[in-house]
This record gives structure tokens, C-alpha cells and sequence, in this order.
């Protein structure tokens, strides 16, 4: 199974278009900014399943700021990464993930990618701006195994 994961891609639905056809996702997660891009994109791929966030910049929303996922019995949590203060470093993030038992923690917010694996076994990916440096992130699931890595459109 393949997720692609995006973040902040504050309308450039473009990248988002040319990840999805270069990948073939299974899943999409997408991490806000904006919250209405990943609503576009499902209107173009409608066979695609997609599940994501609100950012800070998508103003009120009702969605909740937070969410955990699993696929293939990977724990996913999810979230923009504002509410954790990741800008100043990912303590809490990765707190927050260890307190739920996730396998993996998804944020963005930086715009800055990261994608790394604890001594623990927990993967902490940031894909970046999908729509600043055209990065995004995949995520592979096979045999109740995840393995996380970060690619550019």
C-alpha cells in the first residue's frame, strides 16, 4: 500500500496533480494550508481516497485539528503541526505520537521537510511544501511495515 502525504500547498493543486500521477497512490493524506485543495483534488480523482487536516491558515473550521488513521495496522497521527509548535522544535509532536502508540507522526507548518525514523521504531515525516519546493512524502506499508521517505515533483 502507498500514501502520499502533502502539506502546504496553499492552492498549487498543479504539484499536487503531477504527485498523484507520477506515484498512483492508494491514499492521499493531506496536512492543510488549505484544507479546500485536498476537496479539489478529490473532485479530479474521485477513485482516490484521501483524508486530512485544517491548517492554521484555513481559518474557522470544524474539522478537527488532529486525527489518527490506521492502514494495515500502522497507527497514523496527523496533524498541521501549528497546535504542537513545531517551528520550534517536534518534542511535543512526537510526544503526542508516542501517547496514542502511532507508528508514524505527520505534520507540516515549517515548510521545511524532514523525514526520520526514532531509535523507538517512530517515523516523523514533515513532507514540506508541496507547493515551495514541489516535495511531498510517500509512505510504504507491507507486512505491517511502514518505510517513510520524502520525494520532490
Amino acid at each position: 500500500m502507498k500514501l502520499l502525504v502533502f502539506s502546504d500547498s496553499h492552492r498549487s493543486l498543479r504539484s499536487m496533480r503531477d504527485a498523484v500521477e507520477l506515484e498512483d497512490p492508494n491514499y492521499v493524506i493531506h496536512l492543510g494550508d488549505l484544507e479546500d485543495d485536498a476537496r479539489l483534488l478529490s473532485c479530479e480523482y474521485p477513485q482516490l481516497a484521501m483524508t486530512g487536516v485544517p491548517g492554521n491558515c484555513d481559518g474557522f473550521v470544524f474539522s478537527p485539528l488532529q486525527k489518527v488513521v490506521t492502514y494495515e495496522g500502522i497507527r497514523i497521527l496527523m496533524s498541521h503541526g501549528h497546535i504542537w509548535g513545531v517551528k520550534g522544535g517536534y518534542g511535543a509532536a512526537i510526544a503526542a505520537a508516542r501517547k496514542c502508540d502511532a507508528h508514524i507522526v505527520l505534520f507540516g507548518h515549517t515548510h521545511v521537510p524532514c523525514c526520520e525514523q526514532a531509535e523507538d521504531g517512530l517515523w516523523v515525516m514533515n513532507p514540506g511544501s508541496i507547493r515551495d519546493s514541489g516535495s511531498y512524502g510517500i509512505i510504504t506499508i507491507s507486512d505491517k511495515n511502514a518505510v517513510c521517505e520524502l520525494k520532490r515533483v
